[in-house]
């Protein structure tokens, strides 16, 4: 009877205890509800999810991409252009759904050993059709530009978007889809990539105090096609009012500048050197889309860069890019962001995607004024071995103009007498190939994103 009792008792106490128990608090001392999680890989990426109906989920969202290039071709005269490897991207982020209205993101590259913050975002999606979001981002303007890394055609982004394209910049956005219209309004600051941007800002606010400079940037798209799965089309226009920022070194000047599609031969033969602007207006206009296996674009972008006096240089660039894959994968479409995505692969060893791409750039603004320009073919070979595993290898043929020298006629750019190699334009005798750096490229890149 006693034991009878005392089993009793135990109970008696252990349920209060239990209780007590379950009670948990943070490190601040505030009490916290208990939401357990279940975890899952949704196509290779592990996620954290609720298992209650609070919408949280947490997961990671990794990239590595190593690339390698070999260049050969250019003329005996030309500054040499070196070969090598690189660690493009080793992107680490963190992405949360805290509840169905709200979201957050860190993302970070470490590529080279070198950090840069990446995407540092606030979205909230509680109205219908309507996204507004804060942070660190790219501005949606470009859909090369806006289309991830991870999902790119060629291993770099064409020309025109590298030197005129806005990328991540400190604002604010407001997004609008509903079945085929997507339109979004972006107010967007300073450019924050890593300490030198930063300490920029901090040096201008301590010294003259400019305004850091607000962009506008508008964009709208028809999306014929947004619901079906074997085709679509996206027809796009955007618009960007731009002030000076004080992420540039010296404030109320601009640059624009790029390399050949390419980031191991760091030469940015095309190049405009800074120059004082009062405001820029930038333009462009889209034409893409993709049939089963088949995808393609057509760009057109343009810079109006109004100086001080009200004088204006312009500066354009295009490009037509597609690709088909081979084995009967399918391209898709994201139509709620306006982008590509990943394809579709037609078998279970993967597909293979053939791609081509011819584009232009053109920094020589008339006027006695010229930063140089530049046609580039392509030739791409994607190999999708899984949904995270890709392969790439890119070939290009690049034919700069006899103005494309560098900052400050940094480069040779051809002959004056057919022997004697000059870095100055109006001195170099055209006589065939014995103007302008022309060379060939061969570049491949493994990637795997996790």
């Amino acid at each position: 009877m006693r034991k009878i009792s005392l089993v009793f008792a135990l109970v008696a106490f252990a349920g209060p205890l239990a209780l007590a128990q379950k009670e948990q608090y943070n490190q601040y001392g505030v009490k916290v509800d208990i939401d357990p999680l279940e975890a899952e890989a949704q196509d290779g990426i592990l996620v954290l999810r609720s298992k209650g109906n609070s919408g949280y989920k947490i997961w990671f969202d990794n990239r590595v991409q190593t690339d390698g290039a070999f260049y050969f071709g250019e003329p005996e005269w030309a500054d040499e252009i070196g070969n090598g490897f690189s660690i493009r991207r080793a992107r680490f982020a963190v992405k949360a759904q805290i509840d169905k209205d709200w979201y957050g993101e860190v993302d970070m590259d470490m590529a080279d050993g070198m950090f840069e913050l990446k995407d540092a975002i606030i979205r909230y999606t509680g109205l219908d059709n309507w996204q507004f979001q804060m942070g660190n981002f790219k501005e949606i303007f470009s859909i090369q530009r806006n289309n991830s890394s991870r999902y790119l055609q060629f291993i770099e982004r064409p020309m025109v978007c590298s030197a005129l394209a806005p990328s991540r910049s400190i604002g604010f956005n407001a997004n609008y889809h509903k079945n085929a219209v997507f339109a979004n309004l972006g107010i967007h600051g300073q450019k924050i990539a890593g300490e030198e941007e930063r300490t920029y800002v901090t040096d201008k606010s301590k010294g003259a105090g400019p305004d850091e400079g607000l962009s506008y940037t508008v964009k709208f798209v028809y999306q014929p096609g947004f619901d079906k799965e074997n085709w679509g089309l996206h027809i796009g226009a955007a618009g960007s009012w731009r002030n000076p920022k004080t992420t540039d070194e010296t404030w109320g000047k601009t640059r624009f500048s790029c390399r050949n599609s390419t980031n191991i031969n760091r030469k940015k033969y095309l190049d405009t050197d800074e120059f004082e602007y009062d405001h820029n207006l930038l333009y462009t206009g889209e034409l893409a889309g993709y049939w089963k296996g088949l995808r393609g674009e057509a760009v057109y972008m343009g810079n109006t860069t109004v100086l001080p006096d009200g004088s204006s240089r312009n500066f354009f660039g295009w490009y037509l890019q597609a690709g088909y894959l081979l084995f009967g994968g399918t391209q898709r479409y994201d139509s709620a962001g306006a982008k590509f995505t990943r394809v579709k692969r037609g078998q279970k060893w993967g597909d293979v995607e053939l791609c081509g791409r011819i584009e232009s750039l053109d920094l020589n603004a008339g006027g006695g004024y010229s930063g140089g320009s530049a046609m580039a073919y392509a030739l791409g070979l994607n190999y999708y071995i899984n949904d995270h595993v890709k392969v790439q290898l890119n070939y290009q043929y690049n034919d700069n103009d006899k103005y494309a020298n560098g900052k400050g006629n940094k480069f040779y750019v051809g002959t004056i007498d057919g022997k004697e190699r000059t870095k100055i334009p109006s001195a170099v005798i055209e006589t065939g190939s014995a103007a302008g750096v022309k060379y060939h490229m061969v570049a491949m890149r493994f990637e795997i994103d996790f």
